[in-house]
């Protein structure tokens, strides 16, 4: 495993990381593969572990960070987030001061942890001014509660309005983010990676692997495999992205993986990686065998003729616009 720093900042992070978004804790045997999982994570080198306080309505939360206990404090990163509803009233949800200082609380009672290395807004709160957000956010680093904070799923207006108010009111800065992003999602590129590399931001994307179309495990032509997300999937996220479009290019990444001697997951995590302003790729695993392949594109160098092939076959078009 190799280690990048958190944008410009001091902390060290693990190349690959672990998410929590869809660790099944349905029965005894499902949490037994999660907690083998986490261990053979951590055994592999990977340091950084992240969770919201939304997964599972706060029992991934307490799973993690039971999962955590055996190890030295010092050795591992780990995050949560805030925005989604934790209940029924009117101040359960959002970015305001109250929620995310009674939200804090809780997840660090839930992980059984006297801090967070990293937390998140989860998403962008139209109804809290901004600098209520920054100064509370500030204000938890301030108290030791959280070293390092960001955003994830802010648009570059919102990131950039953030970063307005971290300098204007002396706050604590404003260190990571966490977007989607991979080889058909990249609308970071645009916009804010240049934000990032500006203001010694980290990007911790996820869903690295779109779902699970990057896996290479949908193919055109053939049916979905028997058990898989897009089965099952209530929002159907990953079958909107069954396209024969998409599939094609599946295709052709899959040959050019195969010409590297690495499957496609590996090649589609290594190319996130290609950018330096990205610190850590999270990464889903239910099962100690999906974690070793994620952990083969730490490391890996994608020679320059390759990467070249992949951007014509992705095929990717900034959409550019001009003001006035």
């Amino acid at each position: 495993m190799q280690y990048r720093n958190l944008g410009k900042w001091g902390l060290k992070i693990s190349e690959i990381a672990i998410g929590s978004w869809m660790t099944d804790l349905n029965g005894l045997g499902a949490s037994e593969t999660a907690r083998q999982t986490i261990r053979a994570a951590y055994d592999a080198g990977v340091n950084f572990f992240d969770c919201a306080d939304a997964y599972s309505g706060g029992e991934a939360e307490k799973f993690l960070g039971a999962a955590l206990r055996d190890y030295k404090r010092s050795s591992y990163v780990v995050s949560s987030k805030v925005f989604f509803p934790m209940g029924r009233g009117a101040n359960d949800w959002g970015l305001s001061r109250k929620h995310i200082f009674e939200q804090v609380d809780t997840s660090l009672k839930n992980m059984k942890l006297d801090y967070l290395d990293l937390y998140f807004c989860h998403r962008f709160d139209p109804t809290t001014p901004i600098e209520e957000t920054m100064q509370a956010l500030s204000d938890l680093v301030a108290a030791g509660k959280v070293l390092y904070y960001g955003v994830s799923e802010w648009s570059p207006v919102q990131l950039c309005k953030a970063l307005a108010a971290v300098k204007e009111n002396h706050l604590r800065p404003l260190s990571v983010i966490q977007p989607q992003y991979n080889m058909v999602d990249r609308y970071i590129e645009d916009e804010i990676v240049q934000i990032c590399r500006e203001n010694g931001i980290g990007i911790v994307p996820f869903s690295p692997l779109a779902q699970g179309l990057l896996t290479g495990k949908y193919r055109k032509g053939q049916p979905l495999p028997a058990g898989s997300r897009a089965t099952h999937q209530a929002d159907k996220q990953i079958n909107n992205l069954l396209t024969d479009a998409n599939l094609d290019k599946v295709e052709a990444l899959s040959a050019i993986a195969k010409e590297l001697g690495v499957t496609l997951s590996v090649l589609a995590l290594a190319w996130i990686l290609r950018l330096p302003q990205i610190s850590s790729v999270i990464t889903g695993a239910s099962k100690p065998e999906q974690l070793e392949a994620n952990v083969a594109a730490s490391g890996l160098h994608i020679p320059p003729e390759a990467l070249d092939e992949i951007e014509k076959i992705l095929d990717y078009h900034p959409f550019v616009r001009k003001i006035g």
